[in-house]
């Protein structure tokens, strides 16, 4: 017998010094004690006899397309199966997120008391012409986006299957939301109106999103990043006749090199992408645009602004400076360089309190399961509320995937089971944590 089971369990020793060892109102055992209870024994019971049920949902799931700002089709489907499975209140908002809710047990439909969320993002990285022809072999699904993020939006519908089928009650308010824009220029647009124009925003007491596989972890560092769009416009012509007019591919490469140049920390840890490039119609002739993408992340707003007045001054410089060659260069010169610097994502970066009450009940979560709990960072829906200083973390939903962002795409579902009674846990754990707010 371990040292806490002896202290805990022997009468000998003073109250006292067993409630140290072993509070009775520790993370730890108000976990036990939930885990214990008949109803969550059925949810359980539920996720391990459905895991075919689960994989018919991902398969359907991700043979419709889903690229940002075309998720209508996705959120349709959802909306159907939170109806199916019992969910209240269900609905799509104007940008297309859509809400189920379970009512807390002891309290009314019309209560506003707090609300716990979990949420999973509807969209994919891939273009909606992109082939997609799911494969199910066994425990395995091949496709683009199986993984991310098919496995959160089907973990998020299992586990609210499972809770009104085993008919647990809920000590708050519990709402589910697959949402829209998570994925590169999607730029959390979902999460950014649930928070900017829900009613619901100032009630959340805590937020679990689901993003792909995995039960050994959690993101509770919110990886910041910005998103610029260079663009350098001039009045083109034909490479011989009009030879000295500015190049805007020449300037842009010229900023590229310069911005390339510039120093990055080791931490707080930043870095700089240059994604796409392009420009120009001909060989032979000279280019009226030039366009670049470029990421910026940083796990410090500072360094993504140091990186942001860096950016500028070099395409300032460039343009500045190829714009004076043209003067030297030929009489013919029909016009200067011009650019504009656009903002086209936004991702804030932020932090779980080491003390959160959300970290310590994951914690007691994994040690009852007895899994790990390695906290990364990442940038994940979750970045939206942790700005907020609403309580939150990103979270796989059981199984293992690879290749994502990728056509070759997979998820095993071998040992899903455990990262979903992870996520159960979690859930209900936080809402009799929201309860006692």
């Amino acid at each position: 017998m371990s040292l806490r089971n002896n202290l805990a369990c022997n009468p000998c020793y003073p109250e006292t010094i067993r409630m140290e060892i072993f509070p009775r109102n520790s993370a730890f055992s108000r976990v036990t004690a939930q885990a214990a209870q008949r109803p969550v024994h059925a949810a359980f019971a539920w996720l391990h006899a459905n895991p075919k049920t689960i994989m018919d949902w991902q398969a359907k799931l991700v043979a419709i397309p889903a690229p940002p700002f075309g998720e209508k089709a996705r959120s349709e489907w959802l909306v159907c199966r939170f109806a199916e499975a019992g969910l209240c209140k269900v609905e799509r908002d104007e940008v297309g997120n859509v809400l189920g809710f379970l009512p807390a047990a002891r309290l009314s439909p019309d209560s506003t008391g707090p609300v716990v969320v979990v949420s999973a993002h509807l969209d994919t990285v891939f273009p909606a012409e992109t082939p997609l022809n799911p494969v199910v072999e066994g425990y395995r699904l091949c496709a683009p986006g199986a993984c991310d993020n098919a496995a959160g939006v089907v973990g998020m519908l299992a586990i609210a299957q499972a809770l009104v089928q085993s008919r647990v009650e809920l000590a708050a308010e519990l709402l589910f939301l697959g949402n829209v824009g998570e994925e590169g220029e999607g730029d959390l647009r979902g999460m950014r109106y649930f928070y900017n124009q829900s009613a619901l925003a100032g009630r959340i007491a805590a937020h679990i999103v689901l993003d792909g596989a995995g039960a050994d972890s959690a993101v509770t560092q919110a990886l910041g990043s910005r998103r610029y769009q260079v663009t350098i416009t001039g009045p083109g012509g034909h490479s011989f006749t009009d030879a000295g007019t500015p190049n805007p591919i020449t300037a842009l490469a010229s900023a590229l090199a310069a911005f390339a140049e510039t120093p990055l920390t080791e931490e707080p840890r930043s870095t700089l992408n240059v994604g796409t490039i392009q420009g120009g119609t001909s060989v032979n002739s000279i280019p009226e645009i030039a366009q670049a993408a470029i990421d910026l992340r940083s796990t410090a707003p500072e360094q993504i602004l140091r990186l942001e007045v860096a950016l500028h001054r070099a395409v300032e410089d460039a343009v500045d400076y190829w714009n004076r060659q043209s003067k030297f260069l030929s009489t013919r010169t029909k016009g200067p360089l011009a650019y504009t610097i656009t903002k086209i994502g936004d991702r804030p970066a932020a932090c779980l309190p080491g003390d959160s009450p959300l970290l310590d009940t994951l914690r007691a979560v994994d040690r009852h399961l007895r899994l790990n709990t390695d906290l990364r960072l990442g940038s994940t829906d979750a970045n939206i509320p942790l700005s907020l200083g609403v309580p939150a973390l990103s979270m796989g939903a059981g199984g293992e995937g690879g290749g994502a962002h990728t056509q070759a795409e997979w998820y095993s579902a071998k040992d899903r089971e455990a990262g979903l009674r992870r996520v159960l846990l979690l859930t209900l754990a936080m809402t009799e944590r929201a309860a006692e707010q």
